[in-house]
């Protein structure tokens, strides 16, 4: 099985490590789709997120786990 990566690096100002947590704008930019959309797959329970305090964030590895899921499944299709 062949792993799916998502380029987060972008995401992080010079200089600073990769960010761990992203913002729902973030993932949607690393998964290219809009913001609704990456709500939607939140709320489904297709892409994880957690919520600290009261704003939502999705692990930086998220996007890849919900993509290889997806490429899972249309081969499995």
């Amino acid at each position: 099985m062949s792993t799916v990566t998502v380029d987060i690096a972008p995401l992080a100002e010079a200089g600073d490590p990769a960010p761990v947590l992203l913002t729902v704008v973030e993932a949607a930019r690393c998964l290219r789709v809009g913001r609704t959309t990456c709500f939607a797959l939140i709320r489904t329970g297709e892409l994880e997120s957690l919520t600290i305090g009261g704003l939502r964030r999705v692990p930086a590895d998220a996007p890849a786990a919900y993509l290889a899921r997806r490429r899972a499944e249309q081969r499995a299709a």
